[in-house]
C-alpha cells in the first residue's frame, strides 16, 4: 500500500471551491486508474488531498497522468498561493516488521556464557 500527499496553501475563501475540484476528481480518479485504492480530502489549515495506491510505483506513476496534471492540479492551481508539497509514503507491511524486530533482536542479544 502507498499513499499520495498533496498539501495546498489555500486561501479560506477557496477552500469551498477547492473542495469542488476534489469532488469533481475522485470519481474519475478512483474509476479510471486500476491501481487507485481511495482518495480523501483533508481540510485543516491547508487543503490535502490523500490519494492511496497498491504500490509506490503506482502512486508515482499518477503524478505523470493527464487526471492529475490537467485535471487535479489545473482545477487547483488558481486557488494554490504556492506549489503544492507533494509526497508519496510507502506503508510497511506487518510481516516486515516482525522480521525487522527479529533481526534486531538476534543482533543485539548477547551470547550465554558459561
Amino acid at each position: 500500500m502507498a499513499y499520495l500527499q498533496i498539501a495546498l496553501q489555500v486561501d479560506p475563501a477557496h477552500r469551498v471551491a477547492a473542495a469542488g475540484v476534489y469532488e469533481r476528481h475522485k470519481q474519475p480518479f478512483l474509476d479510471t486508474d486500476s491501481a487507485a485504492t481511495s482518495e480523501e480530502l483533508l481540510v485543516r489549515e491547508d487543503v490535502q488531498v490523500l490519494h492511496g495506491f497498491q504500490t509506490v510505483a503506482d502512486a508515482k506513476a499518477y503524478l505523470a497522468s493527464d487526471l492529475f496534471t490537467r485535471d487535479a492540479v489545473g482545477g487547483l492551481s488558481s486557488m494554490s498561493k504556492a506549489a503544492p508539497e507533494v509526497r508519496v509514503h510507502g506503508t510497511v507491511r506487518p510481516f516486515a516488521k516482525l522480521t525487522v524486530r527479529a533481526a534486531l533482536s538476534r543482533a543485539t542479544a548477547r551470547p550465554a556464557t558459561s
